[in-house]
């Protein structure tokens, strides 16, 4: 062949070599098609020229002498999965349903398989794999670690979602897109994302609910009211709130409070009003922000600071953080004196070029908006929604709990750290005497950050992998679990200095199972523990689990409370760094997120569920009840939870 040929070129060349072969001789040929296949759909316009050729697979032989040769056997069930897999197999199966596709779309004819059942095929496809067509950022997404093969599947379901209705899916993605907002989390990129691409559907034949909060949905995220809906052009907008009277400016501010509390989400329209407000109408900040009379209070102690924040930070294409200012002043974060100037701090700090260079995203520079900007909005965030902070698909849960429980109890650490951070690109803790400095230390956890995270993780999780994974290392020789010493130095005096492990440290094998358990019954369940509450969040370790209750790996949360629900079930309500805290982990596990009396941005389970999947926790050994208490039975059930599940990849003693 030539060399200038195009891959799209060799494709076809192949693609007829192969045709032409003896049935006893196409395997040979097949290798190469689909290694052309593999280069084409690296991207997304050669994925539009590979399906191109999906007519002619067939009749080529594309699919000889596999499970895929017979569309009319094919089960949707088993398509993800195999896209799931690493080799020639997730290759195949993205051919195979770019001729489905095909068929669906009347250029190709099989006789074996109507246009109608192909597309209800591929739509189940869709339903069935939303982790395909919206990438989560969960613990299991992160552990399977990407890929190509993943990239490549993801980029097939993107080119047939953007083929297909997707009314097949349409409830489907309004129980996620619902399932994923209550959770608050700060970054909200692929809600949004999932809202943009749900609202194709609005046209479709599906129900009147479904399109009704789906319609919801999209004016949340861009003209939630019918003032904004009127002057879509924010320009536009903003010159008519000047021609408003106060009592419309008022019930405006009524509108978007209403929506920004009941999504989590807020507009760039709101953002645009909010500044507004700032400047001619302060004294209806408190309508629009939807204060408490603790945030009432903040915001009229300090309104020249909080005038400066919404003038440096707020701005259409930051407006996630007029959120997050109002759950901060209603926390009453700046009741405390001492943070005032840690705060202010922030506005003017210089900003190490290459920290800034991390910060600023193409939107924010065509947006006018300060490196400072950003800094201060991802602070008031983090402030504002300490549950709602997130690792991404980092393996970092251990930094993104420690920033979780500063936001919440050490602000005035937190500040530091950051200031420190941007200004020095360093930062340093001391471990049982010895400082860590981070830019001294080389390598952490993560190989590389990705970068999809709030602002102030973009800064000090780089610094916080480092230091964590370097105090790790000197307890590497200590014959216990590192984490019983690194722990209390890492996150600071909230630890308690009691720990235990199921890990026997020299066999590896799990020890004294049930004495485990009784001791995270008597030092935390109230029923057991002679009333002691919690005080400070828990760092806690989990084994994370599949559908299956297979292990897929270690994980860590913070318990941040244990209460009864409101059916009088105790539980353990708990800060999940993932992005989606609301998962399957097998046996009936679900994490709950909503409906058993979480706050904000918790997950809960039954108090007997978590324990069966956790392996390491602090505890005050002043504070416990007595262990023989605890009932046999509980044990018991814990047990077989753990052995049926995690407990399978272990020896037992």
């Amino acid at each position: 062949m030539s060399t200038g040929l195009t891959t799209k070129d060799k494709f076809g060349h192949a693609l007829q070599t192969l045709e032409v072969a003896k049935p006893f001789a196409k395997s040979m040929y097949q290798t190469e098609v689909f290694q052309l296949a593999t280069e084409l759909s690296s991207t997304e316009e050669g994925m539009v020229q590979l399906y191109e050729f999906a007519p002619q697979f067939d009749q080529a032989g594309v699919f000889h002498g596999g499970p895929w040769v017979d569309a009319s056997n094919l089960e949707a069930p088993f398509v993800g999965g195999s896209l799931k897999l690493k080799g020639i197999n997730s290759v195949v199966e993205m051919l195979s349903e770019l001729r489905m596709l095909a068929i669906a779309e009347g250029t190709y004819q099989n006789p074996e398989v109507p246009k109608e059942e192909a597309a209800t095929f591929l739509n189940e496809v869709l339903a069935l794999n939303l982790d395909l067509l919206f990438p989560p950022e969960t613990e299991e997404a992160r552990v399977a670690g990407g890929g190509e093969h993943l990239e490549r599947g993801e980029r097939l379901f993107r080119f047939l979602g953007g083929k297909l209705s997707y009314k097949a899916v349409a409830d489907k993605l309004v129980e996620e897109i619902e399932r994923l907002t209550v959770q608050r989390p700060i970054m909200v990129d692929r809600i949004v994302l999932m809202i943009e691409t749900a609202t194709r559907m609005i046209d479709e034949n599906i129900s009147d609910s479904t399109k009704d909060r789906l319609l919801y949905f999209k004016k949340a995220i861009t003209y939630p009211t019918a003032l904004s809906e009127q002057y879509t052009d924010l320009k536009s907008y903003r010159q008519r709130l000047m021609k408003e009277s106060e009592e419309s400016l008022l019930e405006e501010a009524q509108i978007f409070a209403k929506s920004m509390n009941e999504t989590g989400l807020v507009s760039p329209a709101n953002a645009v009003f909010v500044h507004y407000l700032n400047r001619k109408y302060p004294h209806l900040l408190s309508e629009a922000l939807s204060l408490t009379e603790q945030g009432k209070a903040s915001l009229n102690a300090n309104p020249e600071l909080i005038r400066d924040m919404i003038q440096i930070s707020v701005h259409p294409q930051t407006s996630k953080v007029v959120y997050g200012l109002s759950k901060m002043l209603d926390r009453g974060v700046l009741t405390q004196e001492p943070l005032l100037p840690a705060l202010r701090r922030l506005f003017e700090i210089d900003i190490q070029p290459e920290v800034k260079k991390l910060l600023m995203r193409p939107e924010f520079r065509k947006g006018g908006i300060t490196a400072n900007g950003i800094l201060v909005g991802g602070v008031i965030s983090v402030l504002g929604q300490p549950l709602g902070i997130g690792q991404g698909l980092n393996p970092t849960c251990q930094s993104a709990r420690a920033l979780s429980l500063w936001s919440q109890h050490g602000i005035g650490q937190l500040l530091e750290y950051i200031a420190r951070a941007v200004r020095e690109n360093d930062i340093d803790m001391t471990f049982e005497g010895e400082p860590i400095h981070s830019n001294m230390v080389i390598g952490g956890v993560a190989e590389e950050i990705h970068q999809d995270l709030d602002p102030v993780s973009i800064v000090l999780v780089p610094h916080l992998d480092k230091i964590y994974n370097e105090m790790m290392k000197k307890t590497i020789f200590r014959g216990e679990d590192g984490h019983k010493w690194v722990n209390p130095e890492f996150y600071g005096e909230w630890i308690s200095r009691g720990f235990a492990n199921i890990i026997d440290p020299l066999t590896g094998y799990v020890a004294d199972y049930a004495a485990f358990v009784r001791l995270f019954y008597a030092t935390h369940h109230p029923e057991y523990n002679e009333g002691y509450e919690m005080i400070y969040p828990n760092p806690v370790g989990i084994y994370i689990t599949n559908v299956h209750g297979n292990l897929l790996g270690l994980h860590a949360v913070s318990i941040q409370r244990i209460a009864e629900d409101p059916n009088g079930e105790y539980r353990v309500y708990f800060y999940n760094p993932n992005n989606d805290s609301g998962q399957n982990w097998g046996q009936g596990i679900l994490t709950s997120v909503q409906g058993n009396g979480e706050y904000e941005g918790e997950s809960s389970l039954p108090f007997h569920q978590f324990t069966s999947r956790m392996y390491a926790f602090h505890y005050n050994p002043y504070e416990q009840g007595d262990l023989i208490m605890v009932e046999d039975s509980d044990v018991e059930k814990i047990e077989t939870l753990a052995r049926e599940s995690w407990g399978k990849n272990y020896t037992w003693f």
